[in-house]
């Protein structure tokens, strides 16, 4: 509900912001399926909206990725209740899933989660993710893990996978999937790239069948470091997933001006 003392321009700015994200949110559905990274309708990017009643947007219900608009995301709070009227169902596993991440890390406005081809199967190595490339040194030490109970239906599983996230950018869901989560939406969706991006060369160099060699332990601490900005090193490249996000949103205005509507 609007605060009754909120001014105009306050409501205003309110609705600005909220446009401003759903457009975002929608330009990451579609590039999800641009990027083939999509399960029909059955995977789920959600962003958490300013404001005191901790309302998030999701994807309706049985909708592809590629049909996903800013206008027909649907709005929910953390039981999972549509806050505004709506055509569409919400998915009950998007729901236990996304609340249970939005509830406990304020950080995370955004959480991204896929089934991919390669992401499944690294989500079903007993090892999970190895420090095979350089893409995969930035969630060096810097993934959980989630042992597999089911299809998120129960709430009693969303302690779990809380404690099992803790303050990492990422989550392996053994034996089901990939999820990231950002500050913003591009952030988790550039995450969540190159999370599949590192998931694609391990079963592609495991797949060759000859023995991988790993960085030491050391080298891919300082590279997860590196690519955090966190190191100390000669140069610096803090402006890079800026360009990137920049140049991902000219290629959904090519493909997908929609999005926005």
């Amino acid at each position: 509900m609007t605060d009754i003392l909120a001014t105009p321009a306050t409501v205003n700015a309110t609705a600005e912001e909220e446009l401003r994200l759903r457009r975002e949110l929608a330009a990451v559905y579609r590039l999800v399926a641009h990027f083939r990274m999509t399960d029909l309708i059955f995977t789920h990017i959600s962003q958490r909206l300013p404001g005191p009643d901790n309302h998030f947007l999701i994807n309706p219900y049985g909708l592809l990725f590629e049909e996903i608009t800013a206008s027909n995301l649907v709005k929910i709070d953390l039981e999972g209740n549509p806050v505004e009227p709506t055509p569409h169902p919400v998915n009950p596993a998007g729901f236990v899933i996304h609340s249970a991440i939005h509830k406990a890390r304020p950080d995370a406005h955004c959480v991204l989660h896929t089934h991919t081809k390669a992401g499944c199967a690294v989500a079903a190595q007993r090892d999970g993710l190895l420090p095979v490339n350089q893409m995969s040194l930035e969630f060096h030490n810097r993934v959980g893990y989630h042992d597999y109970e089911g299809v998120a239906l129960n709430l009693d599983e969303q302690q779990r996978l809380v404690t099992d996230l803790g303050n990492h950018p990422a989550l392996i869901l053994r034996n089901h999937g990939l999820l990231t989560v950002g500050d913003s939406a591009a952030q988790a969706f550039l995450r969540m790239y190159y999370l599949e991006k590192a998931c694609e060369i391990q079963v592609t160099a495991q797949a060759g069948g000859a023995p991988l060699i790993l960085p030491p332990a050391q080298v891919c601490e300082y590279t997860a470091q590196q690519l955090a900005g966190e190191a100390e090193a000669d140069f610096q490249d803090d402006i890079a997933y800026d360009l990137a996000w920049a140049a991902l949103l000219r290629l959904v205005e090519r493909i997908a001006p929609a999005y926005k509507d």
